[in-house]
């Protein structure tokens, strides 16, 4: 199966590469801040698994020099999808951010395209309800994780950055933990959300293997709208996440400094190596 999404447009002034077996890759760069600074070009990129990279797309990426990748997959993401490329000189953080026990059975259902098994899973707003909630759970049970995540992109012994975040698709796990880095250097919220809703570009798409291991193209259109809430980038998801954190945390602040241990003078340190300007 294949999703299907909505044409989206890209950010910034930089063109795209044609990456051909790297999905929902884009450099973050460019983005505004509160106080009239943007996310400087070529230090923070995103993107789904390498597992698939060409020869061409290693060269590319290799080219970018990065220092660290951190894939968000679990070792059920792994097993199925394979490792990430090698690159050269590159640090490859494996930091899983979800429990693959928690969807023992789903995704295998979702590969098979069992419209029944399907509906009674995902019908009657049930898939959106699930990603709201997946992405609650984000925010709070990954602190561990996501304050791991901000101590490696500021430890002042070992560079981090450039770095490349992914997950599977580019969408949820590395999709919130690039938001969480944006909220730290002050991205204007209007702005965290237009990126990521760049995940919805037909070019970015998720290909989902099917359960004989091939990826056709040919949806049915029940099983293409039962799947809709899973492999859309949908702007209530990431609200939910940033309702998760005032909620639990009052403030974003907080949140930073209470919840993942971000100290400020973490936080300048982070700005000094992403941001330019102002």
């Amino acid at each position: 199966m294949t999703q299907e999404v909505r044409q989206s447009a890209p950010t910034g002034p930089e063109p795209e590469p044609a990456l051909t077996g790297v999905r929902n890759f884009r450099d973050v760069g460019g983005l505004p801040t509160a106080d009239g600074r943007r996310v400087r070009h070529g230090v923070l990129f995103r993107s789904g698994h390498l597992a698939h990279a060409t020869a061409q797309d290693a060269a590319f990426l290799a080219g970018l020099g990065l220092h660290t990748v951190f894939d968000f997959r679990n070792p059920d993401d792994i097993a199925m999808e394979g490792p990430d490329t090698a690159l050269p000189g590159t640090r490859n953080l494996n930091m899983p951010l979800n429990d693959p026990a928690e969807n023992a059975g789903f995704w295998q259902t979702v590969r098979d395209g069992d419209v029944p098994s399907l509906e009674a899973v995902l019908g009657e707003g049930r898939g959106a309800a699930r990603m709201v909630a997946a992405y609650r759970k984000l925010i709070l049970e990954r602190t561990a994780d996501h304050s791991r995540m901000l101590d490696l992109l500021t430890d002042p012994d070992r560079p981090a950055v450039p770095a490349l975040l992914h997950c599977a698709a580019g969408k949820d796990r590395a999709g919130t933990s690039i938001a969480i880095i944006l909220l730290a250097l002050g991205v204007e919220r209007s702005a965290i959300e237009a990126d990521y809703l760049e995940s919805n570009a037909r070019h970015r798409r998720y290909k989902v293997v099917r359960g004989d291991g091939s990826t056709g193209t040919a949806i049915a259109p029940e099983v293409r709208e039962l799947l809709s809430p899973l492999f859309e980038a949908r702007v209530e998801y990431l609200r939910a996440a940033f309702d998760t954190i005032e909620e639990r945390w009052g403030s974003v602040d907080r949140y930073l400094s209470e919840g993942l241990g971000l100290t400020e003078q973490r936080r300048e340190r982070l700005r000094e190596q992403l941001l330019t300007g102002g």
